[in-house]
Protein backbone atom coordinates (compact mmCIF):
# COMPACT_ATOMS: atom_id res chain seq x y z
CA UNK A 1 0.00 0.00 0.00
CA UNK A 2 1.31 3.46 -0.88
CA UNK A 3 0.54 6.96 0.29
CA UNK A 4 -1.63 7.42 -2.82
CA UNK A 5 -4.05 4.85 -1.37
CA UNK A 6 -5.49 7.55 0.87
CA UNK A 7 -8.50 9.38 -0.50
CA UNK A 8 -8.62 13.20 -0.53
CA UNK A 9 -11.34 13.13 2.15
CA UNK A 10 -9.04 11.10 4.40
CA UNK A 11 -6.19 13.56 3.91
CA UNK A 12 -8.41 16.50 4.80
CA UNK A 13 -9.81 14.66 7.80
CA UNK A 14 -6.28 13.89 9.03
CA UNK A 15 -5.28 17.57 8.96
CA UNK A 16 -8.52 18.55 10.67
CA UNK A 17 -8.03 15.90 13.36
CA UNK A 18 -4.51 17.15 13.99
CA UNK A 19 -5.70 20.73 14.39
CA UNK A 20 -8.54 19.67 16.70
CA UNK A 21 -6.26 17.54 18.90
CA UNK A 22 -4.17 20.65 19.53
CA UNK A 23 -7.02 23.15 19.83
CA UNK A 24 -9.17 21.09 22.21
CA UNK A 25 -6.15 20.54 24.44
CA UNK A 26 -5.33 24.26 24.44
CA UNK A 27 -8.95 25.21 25.14
CA UNK A 28 -9.17 22.72 28.00
CA UNK A 29 -5.96 24.00 29.58
CA UNK A 30 -7.20 27.58 29.27
CA UNK A 31 -10.45 26.72 31.05
CA UNK A 32 -8.56 24.92 33.82
CA UNK A 33 -6.17 27.86 34.32
CA UNK A 34 -9.09 30.29 34.53
CA UNK A 35 -11.21 28.29 36.98
CA UNK A 36 -8.68 26.50 39.17
CA UNK A 37 -7.47 29.58 41.14
CA UNK A 38 -11.07 30.35 42.12
CA UNK A 39 -11.53 27.04 43.96
CA UNK A 40 -10.23 27.36 47.53
CA UNK A 41 -9.51 23.88 48.81
CA UNK A 42 -11.49 23.16 51.99
CA UNK A 43 -13.03 26.66 52.14
CA UNK A 44 -16.54 26.87 50.68
CA UNK A 45 -17.05 30.51 51.70
CA UNK A 46 -13.83 31.69 50.07
CA UNK A 47 -14.64 29.71 46.94
CA UNK A 48 -18.06 31.38 46.70
CA UNK A 49 -16.49 34.82 47.19
CA UNK A 50 -13.92 34.13 44.47
CA UNK A 51 -16.58 32.96 42.02
CA UNK A 52 -18.77 36.01 42.60
CA UNK A 53 -15.80 38.39 42.38
CA UNK A 54 -14.66 36.80 39.09
CA UNK A 55 -18.08 35.83 37.76
CA UNK A 56 -17.28 36.67 34.13
CA UNK A 57 -14.15 34.52 34.18
CA UNK A 58 -16.03 31.67 35.85
CA UNK A 59 -18.71 31.84 33.16
CA UNK A 60 -16.00 31.89 30.49
CA UNK A 61 -14.50 28.71 31.96
CA UNK A 62 -17.91 27.04 31.67
CA UNK A 63 -18.18 28.04 28.01
CA UNK A 64 -14.70 26.66 27.35
CA UNK A 65 -15.82 23.29 28.78
CA UNK A 66 -18.63 23.17 26.23
CA UNK A 67 -16.25 24.33 23.49
CA UNK A 68 -13.91 21.45 24.32
CA UNK A 69 -16.78 18.97 24.06
CA UNK A 70 -17.81 20.40 20.68
CA UNK A 71 -14.24 20.19 19.37
CA UNK A 72 -13.84 16.61 20.57
CA UNK A 73 -17.04 15.55 18.80
CA UNK A 74 -15.72 17.12 15.59
CA UNK A 75 -12.37 15.41 16.22
CA UNK A 76 -14.05 12.01 16.56
CA UNK A 77 -15.89 12.60 13.28
CA UNK A 78 -12.62 13.47 11.52
CA UNK A 79 -10.95 10.34 12.92
CA UNK A 80 -13.91 8.26 11.75
CA UNK A 81 -13.58 9.63 8.21
CA UNK A 82 -9.83 8.94 8.28
CA UNK A 83 -10.01 5.42 9.68
CA UNK A 84 -13.32 4.16 8.28
CA UNK A 85 -11.69 2.32 5.35
CA UNK A 86 -9.39 0.47 7.77
CA UNK A 87 -11.89 -0.94 10.27
CA UNK A 88 -15.28 0.76 10.10
CA UNK A 89 -16.97 -1.25 12.85
CA UNK A 90 -14.19 -0.83 15.40
CA UNK A 91 -13.63 2.88 14.81
CA UNK A 92 -17.39 3.42 15.05
CA UNK A 93 -17.39 1.68 18.45
CA UNK A 94 -14.59 3.96 19.62
CA UNK A 95 -16.51 6.98 18.33
CA UNK A 96 -19.61 5.96 20.32
CA UNK A 97 -17.55 5.84 23.54
CA UNK A 98 -16.12 9.30 22.83
CA UNK A 99 -19.53 10.80 22.05
CA UNK A 100 -20.93 9.27 25.27
CA UNK A 101 -17.99 10.78 27.15
CA UNK A 102 -18.82 14.25 25.90
CA UNK A 103 -22.53 13.82 26.61
CA UNK A 104 -21.59 13.18 30.24
CA UNK A 105 -19.27 16.20 30.30
CA UNK A 106 -21.93 18.52 28.89
CA UNK A 107 -24.45 17.24 31.42
CA UNK A 108 -22.20 17.71 34.46
CA UNK A 109 -21.23 21.22 33.33
CA UNK A 110 -24.72 22.29 34.48
CA UNK A 111 -23.38 21.76 38.03
CA UNK A 112 -21.11 24.77 37.56
CA UNK A 113 -24.03 27.00 36.57
CA UNK A 114 -25.91 25.82 39.65
CA UNK A 115 -22.84 26.52 41.79
CA UNK A 116 -22.70 30.06 40.44
CA UNK A 117 -26.39 30.60 41.23
CA UNK A 118 -25.90 29.37 44.78
CA UNK A 119 -22.75 31.44 45.31
CA UNK A 120 -24.52 34.62 44.20
CA UNK A 121 -27.56 33.91 46.34
CA UNK A 122 -30.39 35.19 44.12
CA UNK A 123 -33.67 36.55 45.57
CA UNK A 124 -35.52 33.24 45.81
CA UNK A 125 -32.61 31.79 47.82
CA UNK A 126 -32.71 34.48 50.54
CA UNK A 127 -34.50 32.19 53.04
CA UNK A 128 -31.47 29.86 52.93
CA UNK A 129 -28.50 30.66 55.15
CA UNK A 130 -25.40 31.93 53.30
CA UNK A 131 -23.19 29.25 54.87
CA UNK A 132 -25.50 26.56 53.53
CA UNK A 133 -25.57 28.16 50.09
CA UNK A 134 -21.79 28.26 49.95
CA UNK A 135 -21.56 24.63 51.03
CA UNK A 136 -24.05 23.60 48.36
CA UNK A 137 -22.17 25.60 45.73
CA UNK A 138 -18.97 23.77 46.65
CA UNK A 139 -20.85 20.47 46.51
CA UNK A 140 -21.94 21.14 42.94
CA UNK A 141 -18.39 22.06 41.94
CA UNK A 142 -17.27 18.73 43.40
CA UNK A 143 -20.03 16.97 41.47
CA UNK A 144 -18.62 18.46 38.26
CA UNK A 145 -15.20 16.99 39.09
CA UNK A 146 -16.73 13.59 39.82
CA UNK A 147 -18.51 13.72 36.47
CA UNK A 148 -15.15 14.18 34.79
CA UNK A 149 -13.86 10.99 36.44
CA UNK A 150 -16.79 9.05 35.00
CA UNK A 151 -16.42 10.63 31.56
CA UNK A 152 -12.67 9.94 31.50
CA UNK A 153 -13.35 6.21 31.85
CA UNK A 154 -15.28 6.39 28.58
CA UNK A 155 -12.63 8.67 27.05
CA UNK A 156 -9.88 6.14 27.72
CA UNK A 157 -11.85 3.22 26.29
CA UNK A 158 -12.82 5.11 23.13
CA UNK A 159 -9.33 6.50 22.61
CA UNK A 160 -7.74 3.06 23.07
CA UNK A 161 -10.02 1.55 20.42
CA UNK A 162 -9.38 4.36 17.94
CA UNK A 163 -5.63 4.20 18.64
CA UNK A 164 -5.66 0.48 17.87
CA UNK A 165 -7.32 1.13 14.50
CA UNK A 166 -4.69 3.83 13.89
CA UNK A 167 -2.03 1.22 14.66
CA UNK A 168 -3.62 -1.11 12.10
CA UNK A 169 -3.75 1.64 9.49
CA UNK A 170 -0.07 2.69 9.62
CA UNK A 171 -1.26 6.25 8.86
CA UNK A 172 0.98 7.48 11.69
CA UNK A 173 4.08 5.99 13.35
CA UNK A 174 3.15 2.70 14.95
CA UNK A 175 5.07 3.61 18.10
CA UNK A 176 2.83 6.66 18.50
CA UNK A 177 -0.30 4.59 17.96
CA UNK A 178 0.93 1.98 20.45
CA UNK A 179 1.50 4.76 22.98
CA UNK A 180 -2.09 5.81 22.36
CA UNK A 181 -3.42 2.33 23.09
CA UNK A 182 -1.42 1.95 26.31
CA UNK A 183 -1.87 5.54 27.56
CA UNK A 184 -5.60 5.51 26.83
CA UNK A 185 -6.17 2.15 28.52
CA UNK A 186 -4.28 3.28 31.61
CA UNK A 187 -6.15 6.60 31.59
CA UNK A 188 -9.45 4.70 31.75
CA UNK A 189 -8.24 2.36 34.49
CA UNK A 190 -6.75 5.21 36.54
CA UNK A 191 -9.95 7.26 36.25
CA UNK A 192 -12.00 4.34 37.54
CA UNK A 193 -9.45 3.62 40.28
CA UNK A 194 -9.64 7.23 41.48
CA UNK A 195 -13.32 6.67 42.25
CA UNK A 196 -12.64 3.43 44.14
CA UNK A 197 -9.51 4.78 45.88
CA UNK A 198 -10.05 8.55 46.27
CA UNK A 199 -6.98 8.88 48.46
CA UNK A 200 -4.79 7.92 45.52
CA UNK A 201 -6.41 10.35 43.07
CA UNK A 202 -3.44 12.72 42.82
CA UNK A 203 -0.97 9.90 42.14
CA UNK A 204 -3.27 8.30 39.59
CA UNK A 205 -3.72 11.60 37.78
CA UNK A 206 0.02 12.26 37.68
CA UNK A 207 0.74 8.84 36.16
CA UNK A 208 -2.11 8.86 33.65
CA UNK A 209 -2.54 12.42 32.41
CA UNK A 210 1.09 12.90 31.30
CA UNK A 211 1.25 9.94 28.86
CA UNK A 212 -2.24 10.73 27.58
CA UNK A 213 -1.31 14.35 26.96
CA UNK A 214 1.92 13.31 25.27
CA UNK A 215 0.02 11.02 22.92
CA UNK A 216 -2.67 13.54 21.99
CA UNK A 217 -0.25 16.41 21.41
CA UNK A 218 2.17 14.13 19.55
CA UNK A 219 -0.50 12.68 17.28
CA UNK A 220 -2.06 16.08 16.74
CA UNK A 221 1.25 17.59 15.71
CA UNK A 222 2.02 14.66 13.39
CA UNK A 223 -1.35 14.78 11.61
CA UNK A 224 -1.33 18.55 11.36
CA UNK A 225 2.22 18.85 10.03
CA UNK A 226 2.80 15.59 8.19
CA UNK A 227 -0.74 14.45 7.50
CA UNK A 228 -1.81 10.82 7.20
CA UNK A 229 0.60 8.67 5.22
CA UNK A 230 1.58 5.03 5.12
CA UNK A 231 4.50 4.52 7.51
CA UNK A 232 6.82 1.48 7.78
Amino acid sequence: MSATSLEPAQRRAARLAGALYISQMATGVFGFVVRSPLIARGDAARTAENIVAAERWFRLSIVTDVAVAAQVIALVWALYVLLRPVNRDLVLLGAFFRVAENAVLCAVTVNLLLALTLAKGTDYLKPVDAVQLHALARLFIGADALGYSLAFILLGIGSAIISYVLWQSRYAPRALAALGVCASAWFSVASGASIVFPGATQLLQMTSWAPMGLFEVGLGAWLLIRGARITP
